[in-house]
């Protein structure tokens, strides 16, 4: 009888235990909505403005649970978008404009035409960057110099040889084209064994500045008579200028192009929910602007600058309104 009774307290006793553990558990919420942004390194520029995007997401459409994921930036959040394993990711235009029409390093991967618009947020300019001493004043002094264009299949790769066949210059008429990362190429100009290096980002670039701490560098123009042809053959360039004073010993303004970082997203999400993400968005820029000094760039007026692709529906709508 002892152990009749030893068993019915033991059970009860595990009984209560559950139900109390059950209780100091919140049940999941089914009807959550979880949004994964794709942006890059912690330490790059794509990462603080995606956790700024989410914080707003979270702080305004009720339901929605953000989170800004670190990833390998442009390429890889295409592959993550493909994969549907991110509702929005930040990358440069150029790369969605490769991505939507199989061309470049897309060239011969599988079809990207479900990527979507969302907005251009602020440009990343190409800048070329030539020691002092190198005798490069001129995108067409590069002719005969060992020249850095970006790492294998990269952005930055297409970047120059694209700017270099607008100048009538291909990696033949180069000493030698040098396929280097930002860091090697910055190494290397410090070293002496290149002359100069392409390197597309925001300005002030880190690398530039590093560069400077050991060797007199000069940042090189577009040739201007030649800009608006490659405007108009490159649909995701705009003009951009890298003002005086931005870096070292640069007194003058140097005229260049830039792509632009940009959201995206993919078809097969909500346009309703879209909707309501934009409008969060474009309704608490004050919150991404003090985020990081780059938020401030995303604005209403300038979305649409380098759009190269069509928009997302609920994205299309909320534009329409304003």
């Amino acid at each position: 009888m002892k152990n009749v009774r030893r068993f019915a307290f033991l059970m009860v006793f595990i009984m209560l235990a559950v139900a109390a553990v059950g209780c100091g558990q919140a049940a999941p919420d089914d009807d959550t909505i979880y949004i994964s942004i794709a942006t890059g390194s912690p330490a790059g520029t794509y990462y603080p403005l995606g956790a700024a995007v989410a914080q707003v997401l979270n702080d305004n459409i009720e339901g929605i649970s953000a989170q800004a994921e670190s990833t390998g930036a442009s390429l890889a959040n295409i592959t993550l978008l493909h994969d549907r394993e991110n509702e929005l990711a930040l990358v440069q235009n150029d790369i969605t404009y490769y991505a939507f029409n199989g061309v470049e390093m897309y060239e011969d991967a599988v079809p990207h035409d479900y990527l979507r618009g969302v907005a251009t947020w602020y440009p990343e300019i190409i800048q070329i960057v030539a020691s002092a001493d190198s005798g490069i004043e001129t995108i067409d002094d590069l002719v005969g110099k060992n020249v850095a264009v970006g790492a294998p299949g990269s952005g930055t790769e297409a970047n120059a040889r694209q700017i270099l066949l607008a100048h009538d210059i291909t990696y033949e008429d180069l000493g030698k084209a040098d396929y280097l990362t930002f860091s090697e190429a910055a190494d290397n100009i410090k070293d002496g064994h290149i002359d100069a290096a392409f390197l597309t980002a925001g300005i002030p670039t880190a690398v530039v500045q590093d560069i400077s701490t050991v060797k007199d560098v000069q940042l090189i123009s577009f040739d201007e008579a030649k800009l608006d042809a490659f405007l108009d053959e490159y649909p995701f360039y705009t003009k951009a200028v890298i003002p005086a004073g931005t870096y070292p010993n640069q007194d003058e303004p140097v005229t260049g192009v830039a792509v632009m970082a940009m959201l995206i997203t993919h078809s097969e999400v909500d346009e309703d929910l879209f909707y309501e993400i934009t409008k969060a968005i474009f309704e608490n820029l004050d919150t991404i602007a003090a985020a990081h000094v780059r938020g401030g760039d995303l604005q209403l007026e300038t979305a649409m600058d380098g759009m190269p692709i069509e928009l997302h529906p609920g994205v299309q709508r909320f534009y329409d309104e304003q």
